[in-house]
């Protein structure tokens, strides 16, 4: 401002001198108009050049406050404000770190499913978009625009790998001996999947739609993997809930299963002592999963994945050739799958898929499928008693449902309650592997039902 003021009083200097002292004194020197002509265009060129360094730094500091407040915008914390139930979601979470880390239930997949379901429900975090598996498809054209790392993780999942992979691990890491012994037992783990049957039909009046209710009812064998490979397939939308509900349920064997079996059963049944197992020969562990494979896939063509990765898991650990492969499935490729499986499946675990009735629903309907699975072992023994010489403890039904060991444990804990002498836990270990074989049949089964 100060160089524009004194712009306009040289120029008012300029016209007074030109026209005033030139009058008066002609001899007196004229003031050099081309010098005072230099001087003024150089007081303006130093003024514009001021002006657009002053409109510059105001809009420095437009632009730096805009900046600023689109930073504060795009936290998550400001999100928040807008995504309650998130913060639900977060909370829920915690609750599963807690259950996984202090009172250790299912921690190898409770706490990777906790950690997926934060990592989807932070705001702004875009790392699982639900929208990329919609409708049950893969949309593989939302991959070329941006994907998260959750997106291509579920993929495994999607496509049902991760699930038998696991399948595998388990395979190598069972010993079907006890089966094997006592095929008998083979009838006790088939009963515990009559929940499973029981469920679907029970959910289906409660007004779920049939690949749901399906998804539903697999809860009852007691198998997460195989709960989440089938509900992948038929309900994917509902597949957080589900796997939460089914490895919940799981590692609530130890107190769910007790009052039921005390309840079926009475104390000079709990006492009963059954006689010492064969042994079996390594020909016979040999020669059963590939049987089993082939009459199962013959039979149920739907359930050759699980059943086939299961056995193949189990081949690796019996032939005696393979004792590499069989701990690397054991170990380092099992551990990886559980990693990724459970993880990704947390993510699924998003605010809009949790938060509303069918999870009440799922949670409900869940536990009865387990219960009654428990259940129908226990009541199928108690049956067979009655046409058998040798008796056979009706706890071992119990660990009909594939809870590998944990159900055969109970088993051994409640009986010895009654009789310390009582050694159930390999009679146990029968039903309890053919818990599994039934539970992928189960699986098998509603697959083919759903047309799927």
């Amino acid at each position: 401002m100060k160089n524009i003021f004194r712009l306009l009083f040289i120029s008012l200097l300029l016209f007074i001198t030109n026209n005033v002292f030139a009058q008066e004194n002609d001899a007196q020197p004229v003031v050099d108009e081309t010098a005072v002509t230099e001087e003024v265009m150089a007081i303006a060129e130093t003024a514009d050049t001021e002006a657009v360094a002053t409109e510059e730094y105001v809009e420095e500091d437009i632009h730096f406050g805009e900046s600023i407040v689109k930073f504060l915008q795009r936290t998550g914390l400001s999100q928040l404000v807008d995504h309650w139930k998130a913060i639900i979601m977060l909370l829920v979470s915690f609750l599963l770190f807690y259950l996984a880390i202090v009172k250790g239930y299912e921690p190898l997949l409770l706490l990777p499913i906790a950690f997926g379901m934060l990592l989807t429900n932070l705001p702004g975090a875009e790392m699982y978009h639900s929208e990329y598996f919609a409708e049950g498809h893969v949309h593989w054209e939302c991959f070329r625009n941006g994907a998260g790392l959750l997106d291509f993780l579920y993929l495994g999942v999607k496509l049902g790998i991760y699930p038998c992979l696991i399948f595998m691990g388990v395979g190598a890491m069972t010993d079907f001996g006890p089966l094997l012994a006592n095929p008998k037992s083979l009838l006790l783990g088939a009963a515990a999947q009559l929940g499973i049957f029981v469920t679907y039909f029970c959910s289906i009046a409660m007004g779920f739609l049939p690949n749901e209710a399906a998804s539903i009812a697999i809860i009852g064998g007691a198998d997460g993997p195989t709960a989440i490979f089938l509900t992948s397939r038929l309900a994917p939308h509902l597949l957080g809930p589900i796997a939460v509900a089914a490895y919940s349920y799981m590692a609530l064997v130890p107190v769910i299963q007790p009052p039921i079996m005390r309840l079926l059963t009475t104390k000079e049944e709990r006492k009963i002592q059954m006689v010492q197992l064969r042994s079996v020969s390594k020909t016979e562990k040999i020669v059963f999963p590939v049987m089993v494979t082939v009459v199962v896939s013959l039979l149920l063509p739907d359930a050759t994945p699980l059943i086939g990765c299961l056995m193949f898991g189990n081949l690796l650990r019996e032939c005696g050739v393979t004792e590499r492969l069989s701990k690397t499935v054991q170990n380092e490729l099992m551990n990886i799958t559980i990693i990724f499986l459970g993880t990704t499946v947390g993510a699924t675990a998003t605010a809009d898929a949790f938060l509303n009735l069918k999870t009440l629903g799922i949670l409900a309907v869940g536990i009865v499928a387990f219960g009654m699975g428990s259940a129908a072992g226990v009541l199928l023994a108690k049956l067979m008693n009655l046409f058998m010489k040798n008796k056979i403890n009706p706890l071992i039904g119990s660990a009909g449902v594939s809870a590998v060991p944990m159900a055969a444990r109970v088993s051994q804990t409640v009986g010895q309650e009654e009789n310390p002498r009582n050694f159930l836990l390999m009679h146990a270990m029968g039903p309890n592997v053919a818990g599994v074989i039934g539970s992928a049949v189960a699986a098998g089964i509603m697959l083919s039902m759903m047309g799927s």
